[in-house]
């Protein structure tokens, strides 16, 4: 519990020390008036009562002295420590006009100013929200303009990223989030499975973490080379590679000022080609292999048929050179069906499957059919609920492929397209008139198909593979009509359960975005002259066996999340459990409620600290009381490998500094006082994100008392009394 201080000390015990100092200094000035004969027979008569009844005098003079205490300490609550805790509410509410009223207290006059602050303050609040509803109105457009590119850029299936001067990410999207997320070496690829990694681009974070700075560096000076020298459309291409051997090609554009004159950043465009090298690699080198296969079998053929033209060749010798022929030209068949085949597999694996409504691939299929065969095609029994997951340009070529067979060996074979649900599959049926039409069709599966006069290497099989579905021909008994069905995927059962890439249903849309970052100057200062609103934080919290951390206690669950831009990333989290390799005291359950079993088979604090670091890397640390955390991570420095060097906020001292007058400092007090609202409790995110909205709500309190920088604010809360605690 913090003391009150040498002011309320001194307030209760002034008055106990006053008036024995009156007493000694009446005393004196009567002995000192006495004559000498007076003064001497004022000795004999008042030492003996002085010798006998000496106590009750002080006795008397103790609870006067306790009885004018209780009254100091009224007043110095009334009227010290009721203005100081009024001040400190005041400035909260200045800054934030939606923070708790006043709580009137103290005498009349302070509770009729706690009364009228409360009006103000209902008026700055009124008078923000009509304000608040002007720039909303004001700034609609150009919301709506910032949403539909916010929505643009989710939708992209290609990999994107806006970047500052300084390499920082102020926009990015899904797509390279889940590019990020597989390419990127984090702690967490080799580690247990049950290790989280952090995602290692963010707002606010440097692209450099993931693509080296000279590579951006190259590609920045080449662009602005080619604006200097008058291009219009400036650009830069590379390829880079990952720490898992990934390739990923890179296009960067410039980002313009609004009259054109300079630059205010970079857009990238990403790609990984990795899968398209090796694939252009695979071809070149059967390429290659067959060049040299196939110079050394007609290089052997060449030879055998100048021995053929021999007109006295024996005839043994003849055979052999003949076979050499033949068996040269069995290989060299052998060698370019491989080849062939090859090129179908890469065909069939590079298409993509995209969701289309049934009703139209019918449509489509009936007008191709009609088209390639001349033949109109009824569409019968078609749900049009249906949505397919589908390479419809792979399909309709199959269907038209078999349509042709079939007019081919039918004169009249009456074709219908039909359309319906099979459970979590879909069947697509191709009818016809003449079941005997469908038997005469050899090889109708495995056969290269052919559109026109351009043949394809892959095959009806090939196509339904590719949607992982079936095909058969299929002829119901008692029913003069057959049918090709294929089995194909739905766009519902192709659907997957959320990826971490993508929010879970009823979440809203992450914040992938922040123009302001646009503004940002990290480079141009060192870290403690930076404005505390314009810093990228990581507020963390963790929870432990103990309160022990040199004594063997360990961590059990560490909580992260992210500020950047004075905004809180609330999606932007770690939460990872921690196997502390040792029991959990009861007493520590009851409080986090955190049990053996859930830390079972989690991984260990040396495979999390690295992960967390990665997480952490390029902010400042802020947390409630962070002098024990910290403790805990230094403690596992040589075991885990990695630092925490970083600038180190917490809240505990900072709203000491801004809140002097209060008593209590505890993570419940200080959001009570901030209008915060606690969810989560001794948990470790939880708590992370409760001292995160505390501290985005200090920020401006400490604005008010000249506390500006993060300089500013680390030689300040060295200054509080609770900078003193050690763990």
């Amino acid at each position: 519990m913090r003391l009150k201080g040498s002011g309320l000390a001194l307030a209760v015990l002034a008055p106990g020390f006053a008036l024995l100092l009156w007493a000694v200094l009446g005393a004196g000035l009567l002995f000192a008036a006495l004559d000498p004969a007076t003064r001497a027979g004022v000795v004999d008569v008042l030492g003996p009562v002085a010798e006998s009844h000496g106590m009750i005098l002080v006795l008397w003079w103790a609870l006067a002295s306790a009885g004018a205490g209780l009254i100091a300490r009224r007043l110095y609550s009334v009227h010290v420590e009721a203005p100081l805790r009024l001040a400190d509410a005041a400035r909260v509410l200045a800054s934030d006009a939606a923070a708790p009223a006043l709580v009137a207290q103290g005498g009349a006059g302070l509770r009729d100013l706690a009364g009228t602050v409360n009006a103000l303050a209902g008026q700055l609040r009124a008078q923000r929200e009509d304000m608040a509803r002007h720039i909303a109105e004001a700034s609609r457009a150009v919301a709506f303009e910032r949403d539909q590119l916010a929505t643009l850029m989710a939708e992209l299936q290609q990999a994107v990223v806006v970047l500052n001067l300084e390499g920082r990410i102020l926009l990015y999207n899904a797509g390279a989030r889940a590019l990020f997320r597989r390419l990127s070496r984090s702690p967490a690829a080799e580690g247990p499975p049950d290790l989280v990694g952090p995602d290692l681009i963010g707002l606010g974070r440097s692209i450099h973490a993931v693509i080296d700075r000279s590579l951006i560096d190259h590609a920045r000076e080449t662009i602005e080379r080619r604006m200097a020298g008058g291009d219009a459309r400036p650009a830069a291409r590379f390829v880079t590679t990952t720490a898992l051997g990934h390739l990923v090609q890179v296009l960067l554009a410039p980002v313009r000022h609004g009259d054109g004159a300079g630059l205010s950043g970079f857009v990238l465009l990403l790609d990984d080609i990795t899968d398209d090298y090796e694939a252009h690699a695979r071809q070149d080198r059967a390429l290659l292999e067959l060049s040299e296969a196939s110079r050394a079998s007609f290089a052997a053929m060449q030879a055998a048929l100048d021995m053929l033209d021999y007109p006295d060749l024996e005839a043994a010798d003849r055979e052999r050179f003949q076979a050499v022929v033949r068996d040269e030209v069995a290989a060299m068949s052998t060698r370019l069906s491989a080849l062939a085949a090859d090129a179908s597999q890469d065909m069939t694996t590079r298409w993509p499957l995209q969701d289309m409504l049934g009703t139209e691939l019918v449509a489509a299929a009936a007008r191709r059919i009609a088209a390639e065969t001349g033949c109109e095609v009824a569409t019968a029994e078609v749900d049009g609920d249906l949505w397919l997951s589908v390479d419809s340009f792979a399909l309709l070529q199959a269907l038209a492929y078999l349509a042709r067979r079939l007019v081919q060996a039918s004169a009249s074979p009456g074709l219908v397209l039909r359309l319906a649900a099979a459970g979590t599959r879909a069947h697509l049926d191709l009818a016809f008139r003449d079941p005997e039409a469908g038997r005469a069709l050899a090889g109708w599966q495995t056969t290269p198909m052919q559109s026109g006069a351009t043949p394809s290497p892959l095959t009806v099989r090939d196509v339904v593979e590719r949607h992982g579905g079936e095909l058969w021909l299929e002829h119901p008994r008692g029913v003069a009509e057959a049918c090709f069905r294929f089995l194909l995927p739905t766009a519902m059962a192709a659907a997957q359960p959320p990826s971490p890439e993508a929010p879970a249903p009823g979440e809203s849309r992450p914040a992938y975005f922040d123009f302001d970052l646009f503004a940002a100057s990290a480079g141009s200062r060192d870290s403690d002259e930076r404005l505390l609103g314009e810093i990228a934080y990581t507020v963390f919290d963790t929870e432990t066996t103990g309160l022990d951390p040199a004594g063997g206690d360990e961590i059990l669950q560490i909580g992260a999340t992210r500020i950047v831009n004075g905004r809180l990333l609330a999606d932007d989290c770690f939460d990872q459990l921690v196997d502390p390799g040792r029991s959990i005291p009861e007493a520590g359950i009851a409080v986090h409620g955190i049990r053996p079993q859930m830390v079972r088979g989690k991984p260990a604090i040396t495979k999390v600290l690295p992960a967390f670091h990665a997480f952490a890397a390029d902010t400042v640390l802020v947390g409630h009381n962070v002098a024990f955390d910290m403790r805990f991570l230094t403690l596992k420095e040589k075991a885990s490998g990695v630092v925490f060097d970083q600038p180190v906020l917490d809240t505990l001292l900072l709203a000491g500094l801004v809140h002097p007058g209060e008593a209590s400092h505890s993570l419940e007090a200080i959001a009570g006082r901030l209008g915060v609202a606690v969810s989560g409790r001794h948990t470790a995110l939880g708590d992370a994100l409760v001292t995160a909205e505390i501290f985005l709500k200090l920020i401006p309190l400490l604005r008010q008392r000249g506390i500006l920088t993060l300089g500013q604010a680390r030689a300040a809360a060295r200054t509080s009394y609770y900078a003193r605690l050690t763990y």
